[in-house]
C-alpha cells in the first residue's frame, strides 16, 4: 500500500462542491474517476478542505492509497490527463507517510477572499471575484477584523447546517488591504467552520459601507447568534490558497 499527497488547484465554477453529490459533478467526483481511468483502482480520496459550490483553490490538498507504489512524477502526469476537460490541475504529487492524512494532519489553513471594487462589472474575472460597486473604506474592515483575533465563539458565523461540534475556533490572522481595484481579505486558522470565512467577509463589508462601525462586526461576534451576521458573500470570491503540514 502506497499513499500519495496531491496539491490540487481548480475553478470551483463548474461543481456543485467539493463532496460527492448524486446527480452533480464535484471537484472529488472528477479526481477519484481520473484516479481509476490510470489505476484501475477505485478510492476514495480526503481533502484538507471541503469547499463549497462555486469556490476555488489554489493550494487544496489530498491524499489516498493505492495498492501499488507508482512514481509520483507518473501520478500527476496522469492524473491531469485523465482529469481534462475538468478545470482540475495537479500541482504537485508525492509519496508520503501512511501517517498522513490531507485533512486531520493539517496545522493551518490560508483562504482568500477577493472583491471588485468599482463601479464596472468584471469582464474577465467574472465568476472569480465579487463584484461590489458601492466604495468599500479597507481601512476600516482592516480595523473591525483585529477585532475578532484569537479564541472565540464562532455561532454568529457559522451556517445552519455545520456540523462541527463546536462553534469555538482560533482565528490566527484577518486583514483586509485594498490593492487597486480590489479589496483581499486574507484568512488564517487551524480550522474553519462552514461558511465562516464568506460569513465573516459578508459582515465586514456592512463595516467597509459605513453601515457598520468596527465595534459592530465585533458585537456581532460577541452575539453568538446567527441572526447578527450580515450577509453571507457569494461564493465565487473564495479561494483555499494553502494548506500548512
Amino acid at each position: 500500500m502506497a499513499r500519495y499527497k496531491l496539491t490540487i488547484e481548480y475553478d470551483g465554477t463548474p461543481f456543485a462542491g467539493w463532496q460527492r453529490q448524486a446527480g452533480q459533478m464535484s471537484v472529488q467526483e472528477a479526481i477519484e474517476t481520473a484516479i481509476a481511468r490510470f489505476s484501475g483502482e477505485t478510492v476514495v480520496i480526503q481533502a484538507a478542505g471541503r469547499t463549497d459550490s462555486g469556490v476555488h483553490a489554489l493550494g487544496q490538498v489530498v491524499s489516498f492509497d493505492l495498492s501499488t507504489e507508482r512514481d509520483p512524477f507518473r501520478v500527476r502526469e496522469a492524473l491531469n490527463f485523465h482529469l481534462k476537460p475538468h478545470p482540475v490541475a495537479v500541482v504537485a504529487a508525492e509519496a508520503v507517510g501512511e501517517d498522513f492524512e490531507a485533512r486531520f494532519s493539517a496545522l493551518a489553513r490560508h483562504y482568500e477572499y477577493r472583491i471588485l471594487n468599482r463601479r464596472a462589472r468584471p469582464a474577465l474575472e467574472a465568476d472569480r471575484v465579487w463584484h461590489v460597486a458601492v466604495p468599500l473604506d479597507a481601512d476600516a474592515m482592516h480595523a473591525a477584523a483585529q477585532l475578532i483575533l484569537g479564541q472565540h465563539d464562532f455561532t454568529t458565523f457559522r451556517a445552519a447546517e455545520c456540523q462541527a461540534k463546536s462553534p469555538v475556533r482560533t482565528l490566527d490572522i484577518l486583514t483586509v488591504s485594498r490593492q487597486g481595484e480590489h479589496v483581499v481579505i486574507y484568512a488564517k486558522a487551524r480550522s474553519f467552520l462552514h461558511s465562516q470565512v464568506r460569513s465573516m467577509v459578508g459582515s465586514l463589508k456592512l463595516v467597509g459601507e459605513g453601515k457598520w462601525q468596527p465595534s459592530d462586526f465585533r458585537a456581532a461576534l460577541d452575539a453568538r447568534d446567527r441572526a447578527a451576521c450580515g450577509p453571507l458573500a457569494p461564493p465565487e470570491g473564495l479561494y483555499l490558497t494553502q494548506v500548512d503540514y
